[in-house]
């Protein structure tokens, strides 16, 4: 049972067979003691040393996602209100909202909204409900643009890496600095995720704020303002372009959409009415830390071995079919720097689904390592251990900890039995939580 818990409700634990042991190690003397714990994966009651999965797809994982999610939302947070290494004078900095979406690539069922809110018709003459398949599919699929379309998702990554360069231009240009005297007066910090939008094109959802020359311990310049920055973004995002294949006698080359939306953080609307605080854009942004392609669009989780094996899916025509646009590309040499075939599930998209800067705030790896350290902690507990000892004061002494491993992979799942203990060990705590989540004001 306790080794169910541990896993904190993953379905797809990774299981290892193999041992462990730990020797406290005198660092002035290098000499080894004897071992103060042992573990076997013989001896434990799966046969297997159990370890959570840790997927971020709430369609592969749910509790494993759960957690991504929270984390990405702290390491926001602490890039708006400060807390984890990250100074609270943050909040005083300027800091925008962004989403930058895809060009059009011909057009689809969508559900228009006038001035006032009101949904419009869409211009097959219908009103799509919010949940209606049809929406994001296109009005006529022979004449939509699916070969840009999947080029566009290859390079949406490439095509923020240009942005980010152009930014820090813009923002140089509008304070009468070159580029190499901006970077002594102001940083550029980011958090951005990437999404999905129904009809399967990737675009991005970015905080993005504007710092002293060391980053978020150091106060931006007299200059600095939210409206400068928004300038900034505006001119940057409609220069940056990056050039792509010509294929046939088409030159593709690839830019952002002309739907751009900024807001300054600390304003009153975000996602229909919810207010535009920090807790409430972390919450946003973090939503789409869990979620790929399936979950917009009907697509795959997973990465396809043979394209012949979209027959006996149950995916929509609209996915299957940039699908095997992405699959015919991949077989082109000029393209294989793209493995579109690798990435064909993601229809092209092989960035990271959640980036940031170095100076943003703290890291994914840094929450997770506090984690397994509080878990270390809980189990030095349960073993009768009446002191233990978080690693950082350990290493204050002249001891430290030798650790002997081996492990091999041997599967992948629970048994029948251990997912209904799983099961009941995860109902009590089945309610969703709060945190982390958009609340309205």
């Amino acid at each position: 049972m306790r080794q169910l818990a541990t896993l904190g409700g993953c379905t797809r634990p990774i299981r290892l067979a193999g041992h462990r042991t730990e020797h406290r190690l005198d660092t002035t003397t290098g000499e080894i003691g004897p071992a103060f714990h042992h573990l076997d994966s013989n001896d434990l009651p799966a046969g297997d040393l159990l370890v959570r999965c840790g997927n971020r797809r709430t369609t592969r994982c749910p509790a494993c996602a759960e957690t991504y999610r929270r984390d990405t939302y702290h390491l926001i947070t602490a890039g708006l209100r400060g807390g984890k290494g990250t100074p609270e004078q943050v909040t005083s900095h300027p800091r925008v909202f962004a989403t930058f979406t895809a060009p059009s690539f011909g057009p689809v069922h969508n559900r228009p909204t006038a001035p006032g809110g009101r949904t419009r018709t869409c211009r097959c003459g219908r009103h799509h409900d919010q949940d209606d398949a049809l929406l994001g599919t296109p009005l006529a699929p022979d004449r939509y643009d699916y070969e840009a379309a999947v080029l566009w998702n290859a390079h949406a990554g490439m095509l923020w890496r240009r942005f980010t360069i152009y930014l820090r231009r813009e923002i140089a240009r509008r304070a009468g600095l070159t580029q190499r005297e901006f970077a002594q007066h102001a940083r550029v910090s980011f958090a951005k995720v990437a999404e999905y939008q129904k009809r399967g094109a990737v675009h991005f959802h970015a905080v993005i704020r504007l710092d002293g020359p060391t980053g978020g311990d150091t106060p931006p310049p007299h200059w600095a303002g939210a409206e400068l920055l928004t300038d900034a973004i505006n001119a940057a995002a409609a220069n940056a372009t990056v050039t792509g294949p010509v294929l046939g006698n088409r030159a593709h080359s690839f830019a952002f959409g002309r739907q751009l939306d900024i807001r300054t953080i600390k304003g009153n609307d975000l996602d229909g009415g919810t207010a535009l605080t920090d807790r409430a854009v972390a919450a946003y942004i973090a939503k789409y830390a869990t979620k790929g392609a399936e979950t917009a669009t009907g697509t795959l989780d997973r990465p396809l071995k043979f394209v012949a094996e979209l027959a006996s899916l149950d995916i929509s025509p609209h996915a299957e079919r940039l699908i095997r646009t992405a699959w015919a590309l991949g077989a082109r040499k000029d393209l294989e720097h793209l493995r579109l075939r690798a990435w064909a599930h993601m229809l092209g998209f092989r960035g990271h689904f959640s980036t940031k800067t170095r100076r943003y705030s703290t890291t994914l790896g840094t929450l997770r390592q506090a984690r397994a350290e509080w878990r270390r902690l809980q189990a030095a507990i349960a073993r009768g251990d009446t002191s233990p000892q978080p690693h950082d004061q350990e290493d204050e002494h002249d001891e430290t900890t030798l650790v002997l491993a081996h492990w091999t992979y041997t599967g992948t799942g629970l048994t029948p039995a251990e997912e209904w203990l799983s099961a009941s060990l995860a109902a009590p705590e089945s309610a969703p939580a709060s945190e982390g989540m958009a609340t309205r004001d």
